[in-house]
């Protein structure tokens, strides 16, 4: 008999009756039913129900034994009475009489309970991070990303696509965050930066006579948390593909989606092809680039119906630049005042100097503003915004940008409050034809809209020609319900357009052939028409696992401050070190330094009570709840 286990906590059944089996795992719960002890063992593979009698030889050892301990247990398989399965799990209709028992690895004192429901603070959890993965939904989702990978890996290779890896010390590259920083031993002074993404080097593949890449990518940039964004690092499926078109890239990704979330989901899928919207058209009818296409209210331009009203605050505006962007509210008549006043409330909470709305009642327009209209812009309204008898509609009317932002969430909260959204379903499109460049409010300088090596449309005559603010790029991003996937792009493969292009920038010609001298030689070679795509795997697992944040699916994230709590990265460097590197850290000036000392003993004072934090109200929750719990 193998030393620990002869079969996995999740493989016993009822053929295994009268077996001597012996199983380790962790002691996951334990229940005293007067004078019989139930010991729930958990492994990676499930749960098995352990049981022994008060007045058996191991009972001392069982009721002694922590929760979370890693024990060894042998004895005989028994079916369960016909009352007492559990027909929730998988090994419910048998047991395991404990005849010798083995502790492992003794538990202590928990800072967390890695049993029940209890939802822990995350810098609890982060710091014992090793304890929040036991539990059954984190193992679910980590055992899922592992599998997506595996799956897209598979799809990957029977599309003819083949596998590299490129380098992770490489240069600086503008990919529209920081980069993190690494300091050469050997070139004093000099530094590395770990790849933002493997942009530059893909194309190089193109360029060096490959014709479909593909790698599970880590990607590094120092920028701040959020749901859906983990700070520092984060993996992504990198594309690259040689001799394609837009469409070509298209219909080699899409296969990929959309069986990947098939296969993973009973939810229904849109169908391939997925719908393409251009950029200008998202931004009137979603008021955003990252539609959510559950939701299927659509805004509309009622610019035109208020250039001639009598609802002055609107027509001036209209005059002076403004647009006015309608967003329907379908059923809405019927609801009291107080949601039409939460509606404004939100949209002022964001920003808007004010939010208009008309009610379409009994044919005619009921609201603060109805009177201003006429008839004819009533009816021009309703035309717009498809609207008719019982529904409402609000009006956000400001400088396109800002006025195309504020309709957009409040067409996603009034979907919300009105429910039309469609649930369990996931809804994919591509958003197409992005600017190429944009002004920056602050200094009015031009910059690049979106990724700085891609072919705009019209090539080098359409920047030689226009102007900047009106070339559309060859960009593209692929959206899930609401949530970004992926940006991609046909690239920028000859040397006079790539100049050319981030001269309008603000680059010199110089400072191109410098900072991205190697793309630009390898132009000067021969390089094919090429594009791509980099689909993020943290965004694909969260959606697939149905979490709110991108932390729930990462093995070892780190918190919204950028720091790892269980390893207490990022940390100073000792002086040894900083020799060896040529680096010298400047003092702070006095209070600033007091100011990061205190805090970093604050840290470490935190961890350290987060270290000796006992369980205890949990725990005391789990056993009044288990005292009325049957056996599992």
């Amino acid at each position: 008999m193998h030393r620990y286990r002869t079969h996995t906590c999740g493989e016993l059944r009822r053929d295994r009756v009268g077996e001597t089996v012996r199983l380790s795992g962790w002691v996951h719960r334990k229940r005293d039913h007067g004078n019989l002890l139930f010991v729930d063992l958990r492994d990676h593979y499930g749960v098995t129900q352990c049981v022994v009698e008060t007045d058996g030889e191991t009972f001392p050892a069982v009721e002694a034994v922590r929760s979370e301990s890693v024990v060894t247990i042998e004895g005989p398989v028994v079916a369960r009475a016909g009352d007492t399965v559990n027909a929730d799990l998988p090994t419910g209709e048998v047991e395991v009489r404990i005849r010798r028992f083995t502790v492992l690895s003794a538990a202590g004192p928990l800072p967390m309970p890695v049993s029940g429901a209890v939802d822990y603070p995350e810098d609890v959890r982060l710091r014992h991070r090793f304890l929040d993965l036991r539990r059954e939904t984190m193992q679910k989702n980590i055992i899922l990303r592992s599998k997506v990978i595996h799956a897209i890996r598979r799809r990957m290779v029977e599309a003819g696509f083949t596998e590299f890896q490129t380098p992770i010390l490489t240069a600086s590259s503008p990919e529209g965050a920081r980069d993190f920083l690494v300091p050469s031993r050997l070139h004093p002074g000099e530094f590395y930066a770990l790849p933002q993404a493997p942009q530059q080097f893909k194309q190089l593949v193109m360029a060096s006579g490959f014709d479909r890449y593909f790698q599970i990518a880590p990607c590094f940039r120092d920028e701040d948390a959020r749901a859906d964004r983990s700070p520092g690092e984060f993996y992504q499926l990198d594309v690259e593909m040689s001799f394609v078109t837009q469409e070509d890239v298209f219909a080699a990704i899409e296969p990929v989606m959309l069986g990947v979330f098939e296969e993973f989901s009973d939810r229904p899928v849109t169908p391939a092809p997925f719908p393409r919207i251009p950029y200008a058209e998202a931004m009137l009818k979603y008021g955003s680039d990252k539609p959510d296409l559950r939701n299927p209210l659509v805004n509309a331009d009622a610019t035109a119906a208020f250039e001639g009203s009598d609802f002055r605050i609107f027509r001036e505006q209209i005059a002076a630049g403004a647009v006015a962007r309608a967003i329907p509210a379908p059923g809405a008549a019927g609801r009291p005042r107080s949601f039409f006043d939460k509606t404004v409330a939100f949209a002022q909470d964001n920003g808007a100097k004010g939010l208009a709305y008309v009610v379409f009642e009994n044919g005619a327009g009921k609201g603060p503003i109805a009177k201003l209209l006429g008839d004819e812009e009533q009816t021009r309204i309703r035309q717009l915004a498809a609207v008719g008898d019982g529904d409402a509609v609000f009006f956000s009317c400001a400088p396109r940008e800002e006025a195309e932002r504020i309709a957009g969430l409040v067409r996603t909260r009034v979907a919300r409050e009105l429910g039309p959204i469609e649930e369990n379903a996931y809804r994919f499109c591509w958003i197409v034809d992005y600017p190429m460049y944009e002004r920056d409010e602050k200094d009015g300088t031009i910059g690049f809209s979106h990724n700085p090596f891609s072919m705009p449309q019209g090539g080098l005559e359409a920047l030689e020609t226009k102007d900047p603010l009106e070339i559309l790029a060859h960009q593209y991003d692929i959206v899930c319900n609401g949530v970004e996937l992926s940006s991609g792009a046909i690239r920028n493969h000859e040397p006079a357009t790539m100049v050319r292009a981030f001269e309008i920038a603000g680059y010199p010609a110089g400072e191109v052939e410098k900072r991205f001298g190697a793309l630009y030689r390898a132009f000067q070679c021969g390089c094919p028409p090429h594009g791509g795509l980099a689909p993020g795997l943290d965004r694909i697992v969260m959606l697939l696992a149905d979490e709110p944040n991108i932390r729930e699916v990462t093995l070892f994230p780190m918190d919204q401050q950028a720091r790892d709590p269980m390893m207490d990265a990022p940390g100073p460097a000792s002086e040894r070190h900083l020799r060896e590197l040529n680096i010298e850290v400047r003092p702070l000036p006095l209070e600033e330094e007091a100011n990061v000392l205190l805090r970093r003993d604050a840290r470490k004072a935190h961890l350290r009570k987060l270290d000796r934090l006992p369980a205890t109200a949990a725990e005391e929750r789990r056993k009044a709840r288990d005292g009325k719990d049957r056996p599992l």
